[in-house]
């Protein structure tokens, strides 16, 4: 089983999973395009102007930055992002990233007292905004670029209000037994 279902309890229903939006591939894109871009005029430049091993020693040290800078700039921010996890259950809403350790938080719905949204324009036309959560024993906890960023407010929003009744069901329910 992969995250988030080998995290949940045996009759927890998973409700949301999503990874940050794709915008945050965007610069990680453009970095692999401008990389390849100045390495391959670099290798062309080394090449014209230098022959013999002196010509192929640069060469190859052309090809290490690229590949360095590749991974740095491009390769490891998809990786961080594949890893990283915002999770909605019919019982706790649930954040996880890294890739060699993971750090992680759990947020039982009974204990949010309050979830908000909030998009710029931008953010809006690409479906995507930060998330608010505050729950009763912790400061505020933002969430950024969660896709349909509306739609999981109203999503949580709606657990929250779900469990919170359940929980006044059952006061009533152990207040009429004493009466």
């Amino acid at each position: 089983m992969a995250f988030p279902d080998d995290g949940l309890a045996p009759d927890e229903e998973l409700l949301v999973h999503r990874h940050p939006h794709w915008k945050t591939l965007v610069g990680p894109t453009a970095y692999l395009l401008i990389v390849t871009f100045v390495c391959s005029f670099l290798y062309g430049l080394v090449q014209a102007r230098l022959s013999g091993s002196t010509g192929g020693a640069f060469g190859w040290v052309v090809l290490a930055i690229w590949l360095g800078l590749l991974g740095w700039l491009a390769v490891w921010p998809v990786i961080s992002w594949r890893f990283t996890h915002f999770v909605v259950t019919d019982r706790r809403v649930m954040f996880r990233h890294g890739v060699f350790t993971t750090q992680g938080i759990d947020i039982p719905l009974g204990r949010i007292s309050n979830v908000q949204f909030f998009h710029d324009f931008i953010d809006r036309l690409l479906g995507t905004g930060k998330l608010t959560i505050t729950s009763a024993a912790q400061d505020p906890l933002e969430f950024d670029n969660i896709p349909n960023v509306e739609r999981v407010h109203n999503l949580l929003y709606l657990q929250v209000f779900d469990a919170m009744q359940l929980e006044d069901d059952a006061l009533e329910d152990v207040e009429s037994k004493d009466k």
